[in-house]
């Protein structure tokens, strides 16, 4: 067994608390609300997974919070600090600054996937939606700028109206499509240890959701092959809400209920941190068997919690109401008995964190 140390027993600190590293092989649910410490201690875990498995992860980063996940502390020991050196650790940014552009293939994408990015009914837009489906380019070289001329140049109004509705949305012209250049699924199918997409930057709050959607459309595609993969999603209910709105959220969300049911059994297994439970479809967080939780102060959420995790007594999930920053309760599959924890150090850098209040200097 493989055990991962993220910290010390709360009420005996000199006793390390370790999760059984096996146990990712089902879906993990994170919760804390704002200033709990949630998104550092998850940074232990992850760091945990890097240094003691060969699990490869994808982590959907929305605030950018892990996009230092290469670079180590002063403070990390020089054993660890070697081997996260050697780790293949991939960034891609959605906007400004280092790091890999966060682009994908907008042809890659399932036709009811495209159409949900034109905000196409199949039945309202039929003959649009048709054209849409009988249009075919190739993936390695597609630009969308090119594609409103051809429509155009057709003589079929079908095609000529996608040609309008596709300049009208200027959806063509999102950074995140790739224009012939690769693609983020690409890396993915490599498999590096860790995947870093940070969500943040792009100017249209369809994007982020359309990155989503095509890394886990394409993994659910290669499911069969049986790759084993951890898709930690981070600020998960932006990605995986209980009551989508728009097209595109329900295209993600449907994906993401097929993957909390299914997925196990091909090796896709979800980490899911977020603020609230209330805020996370139900028929995702049913299929989780992983509790961390951190400080939650909400009855709501309180009784939800012990409702849908009863491998926690309703005590235990109270209790952290009373939870000071860094401390967490962790029970289920990936550990031997409910367990209170002061979570440990990192080892590499938080990129997030809180902006403190300006202070004036009294002189």
């Amino acid at each position: 067994m493989t055990n991962l140390t993220i910290g010390a027993a709360l009420e005996d600190p000199d006793t390390s608390v370790d999760l059984d590293a096996r146990r990712f092989n089902r879906h993990t649910f994170w919760v804390g609300q704002s200033g709990s410490g949630k998104t550092y201690a998850l940074g232990v875990v992850l760091e945990q997974l890097l240094l003691h498995t060969e699990l490869p992860m994808l982590i959907l980063d929305p605030n950018g919070d892990f996009t230092r996940l290469p670079e180590t502390r002063a403070s990390a020991g020089v054993v660890d600090a070697d081997r996260m050196a050697e780790l293949d650790i991939r960034v891609f940014r959605s906007g400004a600054g280092e790091g890999e552009r966060l682009h994908v293939r907008y042809v890659d994408l399932a036709p009811a996937s495209k159409a949900a990015v034109l905000q196409m009914d199949p039945i309202a837009d039929a003959e649009e939606y048709n054209a849409l489906l009988h249009e075919e380019r190739d993936a390695h070289t597609f630009d969308g700028r090119d594609m409103l001329p051809g429509l155009r140049a057709s003589g079929d109004p079908a095609r000529v109206r996608l040609a309008n509705r596709m300049e009208n949305l200027q959806v063509l012209e999102w950074a995140l499509w790739s224009r012939g250049a690769g693609s983020v699924v690409d890396v993915i199918e490599e498999r590096p240890r860790a995947t870093v997409l940070d969500l943040g930057g792009f100017e249209h709050p369809a994007e982020p959701k359309v990155a989503a959607l095509a890394v886990l459309e394409h993994l659910w595609a290669h499911r069969e092959e049986r790759r084993p993969v951890l898709i930690v999603i981070d600020e998960a209910h932006n990605l995986c809400s209980p009551n989508p709105e728009t097209a595109i959220e329900r295209a993600l969300t449907e994906q993401l209920v097929q993957i909390a049911a299914e997925g196990p059994k091909f090796g896709l297994w979800l980490l899911l941190s977020t603020q609230r439970p209330t805020k996370i479809h139900p028929n995702v967080l049913s299929q989780c068997d992983n509790l961390a939780l951190m400080r939650v102060n909400a009855p709501r959420d309180l009784a939800e919690l012990a409702e849908v995790f009863g491998f926690a007594s309703e005590d235990a999930i109270r209790r952290s109401a009373d939870f000071v920053q860094g401390q967490a309760l962790f029970a289920g599959g990936f550990i031997a008995a409910p367990t209170f924890v002061q979570m440990g150090e990192r080892i590499t850098e938080e990129a997030g964190g809180d902006v403190k209040v300006p202070l004036r200097v009294e002189g």
